[in-house]
């Protein structure tokens, strides 16, 4: 539905705006008998966040030739950011955190709630789950984040600015990281890997003592360090042998994509002519996209979309979703010039 200025629906954001662009735009080039001097491959995969019938994983292992590529842009990630009205940030993401969830478990014999122990399997988590709470992961920044930071404290002013430019040095200001983490959750998920508790249960009676209780902990892992370091780091800060931590889930573990001098050039000089005065930022994903799959198989992946929405208004997924509609045809005019500067040698 459009209405308002806006276009209402499922995936108007996420993500059939992109696939729209993408495949209008190989209309308008083949209309033009555009040339390229290399191949264009559009696929367009689902099961990105729950399945692999039909995605990327299948593409990779049953028909890998169709989609072999020397790098992918992914429109699924990247792309601009309004503040507080205008137009403010370019971002292309070269990789992205690493999904892993944690079961934190205590068992009890239990028992009559008349008759309590201080060994208590609800406490006992409880108390593992404050050192947790308390514990910061070590900094840890790489050249995605790095530049992000050096590139973005252009658009900032005062101590944020300056704490931007000291955290990206090496080796990094300790005091200006630890500003950012209290600026941002989102600086803070930048910085280094981050477990939280999400989910809890315990107990099967309101007059027993609990036999069960048990944590969901979800951590988003840097793509630089390794589950073996990170489930070892949990028992240390834990420091209970009575709480079993076991890995529910894992999403694949997936290099970062070194940036490309090349793309990151276009994307300079597109948005310079397009949104004047917007900041063009590396990134790096603290959600997951297809992105992994692809760089674990090999191949880089560079995540970039013209599409521009309001920082502060995230509707993916909502019923509510909505994409502006001046920001859509905008878009599609971006991709059509990224698509023809990539494959021009101009």
């Amino acid at each position: 539905i459009e209405r308002e200025g806006f276009f209402y629906g499922r995936g108007t954001t996420d993500m059939k705006n992109n696939d729209a662009a993408l495949v209008a735009n190989l209309i308008r080039l083949r209309e033009e008998h555009f040339v390229p001097n290399r191949d264009i491959i559009v696929a367009l995969t689902d099961g990105e966040e729950g399945g692999d019938t039909n995605g990327v994983q299948w593409l990779l292992a049953n028909r890998r030739d169709l989609i072999d590529a020397e790098y992918c842009i992914n429109t699924d990630t990247g792309g601009g950011a309004i503040k507080d009205g205008k137009d403010a940030v370019m971002s292309m993401q070269t990789s992205e955190k690493i999904y892993l969830d944690y079961s934190l478990e205590v068992r009890n014999r239990g028992g009559h709630s008349s008759l309590p122990t201080k060994n208590n399997a609800i406490y006992r988590l409880a108390e593992a789950l404050v050192r947790l709470s308390a514990f910061d992961f070590p900094v840890n920044l790489n050249e995605t984040t790095r530049t992000f930071f050096e590139r973005a404290a252009a658009r900032e002013t005062g101590q944020t600015r300056a704490d931007m430019l000291a955290a990206a040095r090496v080796p990094h200001d300790p005091e200006a990281v630890n500003q950012l983490a209290k600026v941002s959750p989102y600086y803070n998920s930048l910085m280094r890997t981050t477990c939280v508790a999400t989910m809890l249960s315990a107990g099967h009676a309101s007059n027993a003592l609990p036999q069960t209780a048990r944590a969901n902990v979800n951590c988003r892992m840097l793509p630089d360090e390794s589950p073996d370091k990170l489930l070892a780091t949990l028992k240390t800060v834990v420091a209970d042998d009575q709480v079993a931590i076991t890995c529910t889930e894992a999403a694949t573990v997936s290099p970062r994509s070194v940036i490309r001098q090349d793309v990151l050039d276009i994307l300079d000089r597109l948005t310079a002519s397009m949104w004047p005065g917007v900041v063009v930022t590396p990134e790096m994903s603290t959600g997951a996209s297809d992105g992994r799959i692809l760089r674990a198989a090999g191949v880089p992946v560079y995540g970039v979309s013209g599409m521009f929405g309001d920082a502060d208004d995230v509707r993916a997924h909502g019923k509510d979703e909505r994409m502006g509609v001046k920001e859509f045809h905008k878009g599609v005019e971006f991709l059509y010039r990224f698509m023809k500067a990539l494959t021009s040698g101009s």
